[in-house]
Protein backbone atom coordinates (compact mmCIF):
# COMPACT_ATOMS: atom_id res chain seq x y z
CA UNK A 1 0.00 0.00 0.00
CA UNK A 2 2.63 2.73 0.90
CA UNK A 3 4.63 1.24 -2.36
CA UNK A 4 1.79 2.55 -4.17
CA UNK A 5 1.50 5.50 -2.57
CA UNK A 6 5.33 6.73 -2.66
CA UNK A 7 5.13 6.15 -6.29
CA UNK A 8 3.13 8.71 -6.55
CA UNK A 9 5.60 11.21 -5.48
CA UNK A 10 8.41 12.96 -6.40
CA UNK A 11 11.75 11.38 -5.62
CA UNK A 12 12.87 13.01 -2.38
CA UNK A 13 9.53 11.79 -0.98
CA UNK A 14 9.54 8.42 -1.64
CA UNK A 15 11.60 7.26 1.27
CA UNK A 16 9.34 6.51 4.67
CA UNK A 17 12.52 8.55 6.27
CA UNK A 18 12.37 11.10 4.33
CA UNK A 19 9.17 11.82 5.16
CA UNK A 20 9.62 11.13 8.86
CA UNK A 21 12.13 13.78 8.54
CA UNK A 22 9.98 16.61 7.13
CA UNK A 23 7.56 16.00 9.22
CA UNK A 24 9.69 16.18 12.39
CA UNK A 25 11.52 19.07 10.55
CA UNK A 26 7.93 20.78 9.97
CA UNK A 27 6.88 20.30 13.58
CA UNK A 28 9.98 21.68 15.36
CA UNK A 29 9.64 24.92 13.03
CA UNK A 30 6.57 25.31 13.82
CA UNK A 31 7.17 25.11 17.53
CA UNK A 32 9.32 27.42 17.54
CA UNK A 33 7.18 29.77 15.70
CA UNK A 34 4.87 29.26 18.42
CA UNK A 35 7.31 29.94 21.42
CA UNK A 36 8.24 32.79 20.14
CA UNK A 37 4.89 34.50 19.29
CA UNK A 38 3.31 33.66 22.84
CA UNK A 39 6.37 34.31 24.88
CA UNK A 40 6.17 37.02 27.38
CA UNK A 41 7.68 39.78 26.39
CA UNK A 42 10.55 41.31 29.14
CA UNK A 43 10.10 45.33 29.45
CA UNK A 44 13.27 47.17 29.23
CA UNK A 45 12.86 48.34 32.77
CA UNK A 46 12.76 44.79 34.07
CA UNK A 47 15.92 43.94 32.26
CA UNK A 48 17.96 46.68 33.65
CA UNK A 49 16.48 45.91 37.42
CA UNK A 50 17.72 42.06 36.87
CA UNK A 51 21.11 43.50 36.07
CA UNK A 52 21.49 45.70 38.73
CA UNK A 53 20.85 42.71 41.28
CA UNK A 54 23.14 40.59 39.62
CA UNK A 55 26.03 43.08 40.25
CA UNK A 56 24.45 44.45 43.05
CA UNK A 57 25.01 40.74 44.49
CA UNK A 58 27.72 39.56 42.72
CA UNK A 59 30.15 41.98 41.01
CA UNK A 60 33.40 43.64 42.76
CA UNK A 61 33.72 47.12 44.44
CA UNK A 62 36.51 49.80 43.30
CA UNK A 63 36.63 53.22 43.89
CA UNK A 64 34.96 55.89 41.42
CA UNK A 65 34.13 59.50 40.76
CA UNK A 66 31.23 61.34 39.80
CA UNK A 67 31.87 63.37 36.73
CA UNK A 68 28.44 64.93 36.18
CA UNK A 69 25.12 64.65 38.09
CA UNK A 70 22.34 65.28 35.39
CA UNK A 71 18.88 65.36 34.11
CA UNK A 72 17.93 64.78 30.63
CA UNK A 73 13.90 65.79 29.13
CA UNK A 74 13.29 63.32 26.46
CA UNK A 75 10.19 61.43 25.08
CA UNK A 76 8.04 63.61 27.30
CA UNK A 77 9.72 62.16 30.85
CA UNK A 78 12.78 63.60 32.92
CA UNK A 79 15.27 60.61 33.10
CA UNK A 80 17.78 61.36 36.01
CA UNK A 81 21.45 59.97 34.77
CA UNK A 82 24.87 60.25 36.68
CA UNK A 83 27.80 60.07 35.00
CA UNK A 84 31.05 58.51 36.83
CA UNK A 85 34.32 56.91 36.33
CA UNK A 86 36.90 54.43 37.32
CA UNK A 87 39.85 52.94 36.89
CA UNK A 88 40.60 48.58 36.67
CA UNK A 89 44.29 47.32 35.96
CA UNK A 90 45.41 50.59 34.50
CA UNK A 91 42.11 50.98 32.27
CA UNK A 92 39.70 54.39 32.80
CA UNK A 93 35.83 53.64 32.31
CA UNK A 94 33.75 56.55 32.11
CA UNK A 95 29.85 55.30 32.69
CA UNK A 96 26.51 56.46 33.22
CA UNK A 97 23.76 54.61 35.12
CA UNK A 98 20.02 55.91 34.39
CA UNK A 99 18.83 56.34 38.01
CA UNK A 100 15.05 57.83 37.66
CA UNK A 101 13.50 54.52 39.19
CA UNK A 102 15.95 54.89 41.69
CA UNK A 103 15.34 58.60 43.14
CA UNK A 104 14.30 56.92 46.81
CA UNK A 105 18.13 56.34 46.91
CA UNK A 106 20.00 58.95 45.09
CA UNK A 107 19.84 62.78 46.67
CA UNK A 108 22.19 65.44 47.27
CA UNK A 109 24.59 64.08 44.79
CA UNK A 110 27.16 66.53 43.41
CA UNK A 111 30.32 66.48 41.14
CA UNK A 112 33.20 65.16 42.03
CA UNK A 113 31.87 62.67 44.87
CA UNK A 114 33.59 59.64 45.80
CA UNK A 115 31.80 56.43 45.39
CA UNK A 116 31.85 52.99 45.11
CA UNK A 117 31.40 51.28 41.75
CA UNK A 118 29.91 47.56 41.42
CA UNK A 119 31.47 45.81 38.51
CA UNK A 120 31.75 42.45 36.43
CA UNK A 121 34.85 41.23 36.86
CA UNK A 122 34.07 39.65 33.15
CA UNK A 123 33.31 42.81 31.59
CA UNK A 124 34.33 45.43 33.44
CA UNK A 125 32.34 47.95 31.31
CA UNK A 126 29.14 46.73 32.97
CA UNK A 127 28.74 48.60 36.34
CA UNK A 128 26.53 50.27 38.86
CA UNK A 129 26.82 52.70 41.40
CA UNK A 130 23.52 52.64 43.08
CA UNK A 131 20.91 49.89 43.30
CA UNK A 132 17.76 48.55 45.39
CA UNK A 133 20.09 46.57 47.50
CA UNK A 134 23.07 47.89 47.47
CA UNK A 135 24.63 51.67 47.23
CA UNK A 136 27.76 52.78 46.71
CA UNK A 137 27.36 56.57 47.47
CA UNK A 138 28.64 58.74 50.05
CA UNK A 139 25.62 60.70 51.12
CA UNK A 140 25.80 62.19 54.22
CA UNK A 141 28.75 62.47 56.14
CA UNK A 142 27.89 61.25 59.61
CA UNK A 143 29.88 61.50 62.64
CA UNK A 144 30.95 58.23 64.49
CA UNK A 145 30.29 58.11 68.07
CA UNK A 146 33.19 56.28 69.75
CA UNK A 147 33.25 55.86 73.21
CA UNK A 148 36.12 57.37 75.41
CA UNK A 149 39.17 54.72 75.63
CA UNK A 150 41.15 55.07 78.79
CA UNK A 151 44.62 56.51 77.89
CA UNK A 152 46.87 53.79 78.17
CA UNK A 153 49.81 55.58 79.42
CA UNK A 154 47.96 57.25 82.44
CA UNK A 155 47.06 54.83 85.30
CA UNK A 156 44.24 54.97 87.31
CA UNK A 157 44.50 54.75 91.10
Amino acid sequence: MLAAIASLFSLPFRSTRSVAAYAVGAAAVAGIALYALTRKKIDPEEIERQRRDLLANTGRITDGTITDPFLQTGEGAERRIIVYNYRIAGVSYECAQDVTTLTEHVHDIRADLPVQVRYDPHNPGNSIIVAEVWSGLRLATHAIDVAPTPDRNSTAL
